[in-house]
């Protein structure tokens, strides 16, 4: 479980002003020396993140986070790097201490509550002083639930962690499925993989490998294979397999060589779903018919990873929309957790499938998007689109297929 990638631990930020303690918490939290702690506020700069296990919950990633009332040019800084943590945060911690909670904490509650994320409030260093019962009570009646705790001594964590299991969100306890749902007990799905400039050496990409694992524990089966190999390795079942799920750069050979009663989409599309919201991402792919000449197109990579000749967000996707298009468009790029805050001058937004960040994180993006009014989709949606394949690469998912039926009949 070590080995689980951060895009599927549960994210808890701990937030707070400077010097209440929040590293103190992480540290005891976590049994291990991950924050510098010390009495001069300000010493947590960047956000710092550590993985571990919290039982029975499973994987999980705390994030210490800077004081959100740090000072100055670079205390500005730091307060923007907290505030980027927001939009992948699972579950947040407002820490406070024996002085109260003021401004600071209810504008933190306020943005949290927003975006429907739960939140545990804690009064930490009451081994210095007492919290008034007034206080206490109006935080109540907001309707958190205080805890005091003592990290220095450990007082209280134990109910800290026994808060954090219950106020988890659903789908970390009973964590969705990739592509299970789609493929019954027992039957094959063929996943098609391309071993190309853009494969990792000596391994398969994580969308793949999660794919696979996703599909044994549903106790089904799969057979894995190159495109070149795809055509030969159906021809030698004796019983059709139940979907195919390719790379999306190989969509049109794999199309051309599936036939039409197996259903077929791309591991993008699976997280498109899995990672985001599958149906507000194809409202945003039929965008693409409304884009213009001079239109800016914002294109979004959760990783940051050195790009290749014939990178696909660099270079394939806005060839095959402008080639769809038959207009001159403008690219901008952005990855990692970088987003930008000029939405508004975007007529569309491109993002990757999503396999190194967490689900909350393109929630949040897809929240900001709607809020600017700007449309959102992901690279599978977007190739499938753009090369004339959109229908069938739907076909897996009724919903999603019905909306682009619907656009159809009103466009």
């Amino acid at each position: 479980m070590q080995n689980t990638p951060r895009g599927l631990r549960l994210h808890i930020g701990i937030f707070g002003r400077r010097n209440v303690g929040k590293s103190q918490i992480i540290n005891t939290l976590t049994n291990q020396d991950i924050s510098i702690v010390s009495s001069v506020a300000g010493t947590t700069t960047d956000p710092v993140e550590k993985a571990l296990e919290l039982l029975p919950l499973g994987p999980v990633l705390f994030v210490d986070t800077a004081g959100i009332d740090d000072e100055g040019d670079l205390g500005e800084q730091r307060i923007k790097k907290t505030y980027k943590i927001f939009d992948r945060t699972d579950l947040a911690i407002i820490v406070s201490d024996n002085h109260g909670w003021n401004s600071f904490e209810w504008q933190l509650y306020e943005e949290f509550k927003k975006r429907e994320l739960p939140v545990i409030c804690v009064f930490n260093k009451t081994d210095l002083g007492k919290i008034s019962d007034s206080e206490l009570k109006n935080l109540e009646e907001a309707g958190l639930k205080p805890l005091l705790i003592s990290a220095k001594y450990g007082d209280g964590v134990d109910r800290l962690r026994k808060t954090i299991l219950e106020l988890a969100p659903e789908e970390y306890i009973n964590t969705p499925s990739i592509i299970g749902d789609l493929l019954p007990p027992g039957e094959l799905a063929i996943l098609v993989v391309p071993i190309d400039l853009e494969a990792p050496k000596g391994r398969l990409i994580l969308p793949q490998v999660q794919t696979i694992r996703d599909i044994l524990d549903n106790d089904s089966m799969t057979l894995v294979v190159k495109e070149r190999e795809l055509r030969d390795a159906i021809n030698r079942l004796n019983h059709p397999p139940a979907i195919v799920v390719t790379d999306s750069q190989a969509f049109l050979k794999v199309s051309a060589d599936v036939p039409k009663n197996i259903k077929l989409t791309s591991f993008s599309i699976l997280f498109a779903r899995f990672k985001g919201d599958l149906n507000e991402f194809v409202r945003g792919t039929l965008s693409i018919d409304s884009l213009k000449t001079g239109d800016k197109v914002l294109i979004c990579e959760s990783c940051s990873h050195h790009a290749i000749g014939d990178d696909i967000g660099r270079v394939k996707i806005p060839r095959w929309i402008t080639q769809y298009t038959g207009t001159k468009l403008n690219f901008e790029h952005y990855s990692g957790h970088d987003f930008p805050d000029n939405l508004t001058d975007y007529k569309l937004i491109i993002h990757c499938g999503a396999c190194m960040t967490n689900r909350r994180e393109i929630l949040s993006r897809i929240m900001l998007a709607k809020q600017a009014g700007v449309p959102i989709t992901n690279y599978g949606l977007t190739i499938a689109y753009s090369l004339g394949i959109f229908e069938r690469a739907l076909e897996p998912f009724p919903m999603a297929r019905y909306l682009y039926e619907q656009h159809k009949i009103n466009k």
